[in-house]
């Protein structure tokens, strides 16, 4: 039974047939593999990097999960402790750098799951990846591949 989007998104797994690995390790913090990936999905064969320097552009998707979590742990700490903003109270300062630091132990994961969502924008899902073989591309050359 195929997994939603989202849930192969969020286990690091091959948007065209949602159950090979795309990383080696599954381990975010396995820091010696934390950006290796797979060349080719295990299960199906997609190429996980479809063109030389594809995943540069998962600095944006990168920089739109820090966005969203600052935002998310601002309103869930205004709305669970409470916060003024004048110069005697200084529950801002512990929201800023409790969020820091955590965003900081999170990056590993927000690096992965960025690279997951990027190849998912281009990737799609296919049903009867079994009965259907990959399309060659051109980008899918070997000699493209950077050494």
């Amino acid at each position: 039974m195929a997994k939603n989007i989202f849930s192969s998104i969020l286990t690091n797994k091959c948007p065209r047939c949602r159950e090979g690995k795309l990383f080696v390790s599954n381990n975010a913090y396995d820091l010696s593999n934390i950006t290796k990936m797979n060349d080719r999905c295990p299960v199906c064969g997609q190429p996980t990097e479809i063109e030389v320097g594809f995943y540069v552009g998962t600095g944006y998707v990168s920089y739109a999960l820090t966005v969203a979590y600052f935002v998310s742990s601002f309103v869930a700490w205004k709305v669970l402790i409470g916060m003024t903003f004048n110069l005697d109270d200084n529950r801002i300062l512990y929201w800023l750098f409790s969020s820091i630091a955590l965003v900081i132990l999170l990056q590993p994961i927000f690096m992965r799951l960025s690279r997951s969502i990027w190849i998912a924008m281009f990737v799609s899902y296919n049903k009867n990846w079994e009965n259907e073989p990959l399309q060659y591309n051109e980008r899918m050359d070997e000699h493209m591949k950077e050494k």
